[in-house]
């Protein structure tokens, strides 16, 4: 199964956010390479929030580019197999921790954002990790800092669509 399929399985499979996840799948159909950066209509990205063993923080990276505080996150790769293996290498490529464990039952969120040209859009398929006690990061060239926020810390840093991602990861955790 090519990463596509697993994109679009993974798409039709996931619960809410029902209008947001057919654009998704929309611009998969119109565009066979949108899993890649070179598609300039847009692409799907996969990112993670990585939460720490406790279950009461969260890690963030000062993304270097656009100098804001988010999630773990970028594009797909060739080697990629799943969404899941690309938000997870993603994760441990950006945070520097290892043994990241995958929170289970799919993606937590979508979002969709507009990037600069000449790409117009990224598709985030957004998953949450647990790191194993004791995990130590390691900032990644991709980063200004990184750093490790209590869940009532993170609307003071980061934007709107890192709170709901939070969100929504708190309220699967609980489940």
């Amino acid at each position: 199964m090519s990463l596509y399929d697993d994109a679009v399985l993974v798409l039709k499979g996931y619960e809410g956010q029902e209008e947001l996840r057919q654009t998704y799948l929309d611009h998969l159909a119109s565009h066979p390479d949108g899993m890649w950066k070179a598609c300039h209509a847009g692409h799907i990205t996969a990112s993670a929030l990585v939460i720490d063993a406790e279950h009461g923080r969260v890690l963030l990276t000062l993304h270097k580019k656009l100098r804001m505080w988010l999630q773990m996150g970028g594009h797909c790769e060739p080697g990629d197999i799943t969404l899941e293996a690309a938000a997870l290498r993603e994760a441990e490529e950006e945070s520097g921790v290892e043994g990241l464990t995958l929170l289970p039952g799919g993606p937590v969120r979508l979002d969709r954002h507009p990037i600069p040209a000449p790409c117009h859009w990224h598709y985030d398929v957004q998953y949450a990790v647990v790191a194993p006690p004791g995990a130590v990061q390691a900032i990644s060239d991709e980063s200004l800092d990184l750093r490790w926020f209590a869940y009532d810390e993170v609307a003071d840093v980061a934007d709107g669509s890192v709170v709901r991602l939070l969100e929504a990861t708190r309220a699967r955790l609980s489940n």
